[in-house]
C-alpha cells in the first residue's frame, strides 16, 4: 500500500503543447496539483494556459511566487528568466537563476526542487528537443519517485525522453494516450506504484 503523491511534475518542449492538451484533457478534476514546465516562445504561454483552462477539467494558471499548489489545478512555469520550483509545503517558488540545459525555466530545476519530499511526486517527461529534464528525472527516480517518459512513437521529437531512457531515468516509457490513465491510477491513495 502506498500514499498518493503530493503533486505531479511535467516537463515538455517541442510538440509539448499538443501533448499537454491531450494529457491534461484526459485527467479528472480531482488530481493532485500539477506543475508544468513547457519550453515555449515568449508571449505564447498565456494563450496555452487559457486554452487548457477552457478545454480541460483542471483549472490552469501561470504559477505565482508564493502560491500554494492546490489539487485540481495545473500550474505553468512563467516564460522568462525564472525557474519554477516547488517546496515541501507545495508552495510555488520562482527563482531567478541562470539557464539550465539552455532553458529558463528548466524542467531539471523543477524536478530537482522536489528531491526533498518525504513522499515523492510523480514526474513525467514528454516530447521535446535536447536533454532538459532527463537528469532531474533520474534523480527523482533514485529518490523513489515514479517517473514516466513519453515513448518514441508518439513523441514529436524524441530528444528529452530519449535522454531519460539513456540514463535509465524512467520507471515506465508509455505512449501519450496511456500516460493520463497511469497518472489517475498513481494518484489514487493505496495504489501500487
Amino acid at each position: 500500500m502506498s500514499v498518493a503523491p503530493p503533486c505531479i511534475l511535467i516537463g515538455a518542449s517541442t510538440g509539448g503543447v499538443e501533448a499537454l492538451y491531450q494529457l491534461l484533457g484526459a485527467l479528472p478534476a480531482d488530481m493532485p496539483p500539477i506543475l508544468i514546465v513547457q519550453h515555449i516562445r515568449p508571449g505564447y504561454l498565456q494563450g496555452l494556459v487559457e486554452g487548457i483552462g477552457r478545454k480541460c477539467r483542471l483549472a490552469a494558471s501561470i504559477a505565482a511566487d508564493g502560491a500554494v499548489a492546490r489539487a485540481g489545478r495545473a500550474y505553468f512555469a512563467p516564460d522568462g528568466e525564472r525557474h519554477l520550483e516547488i517546496d515541501t509545503r507545495l508552495v510555488c517558488r520562482l527563482q531567478a537563476a541562470p539557464a539550465m540545459n539552455g532553458h529558463c525555466p528548466s524542467v531539471d530545476a523543477l524536478f530537482r526542487s522536489a528531491l526533498q519530499f518525504s513522499v515523492p511526486p510523480v514526474a513525467v517527461l514528454l516530447t521535446g528537443m535536447g536533454r532538459d529534464g532527463a537528469e532531474g528525472l533520474r534523480a527523482l527516480r533514485d529518490a523513489g519517485a515514479t517517473t514516466i517518459a513519453q515513448d518514441r512513437a508518439t513523441s514529436v521529437v524524441w530528444g528529452m525522453p530519449r535522454a531519460a531512457e539513456e540514463l535509465g531515468a524512467a520507471c515506465r516509457t508509455l505512449p501519450l494516450d496511456q500516460i493520463a490513465p497511469a497518472l489517475v491510477r498513481l494518484a489514487a491513495p493505496g495504489c501500487a506504484a
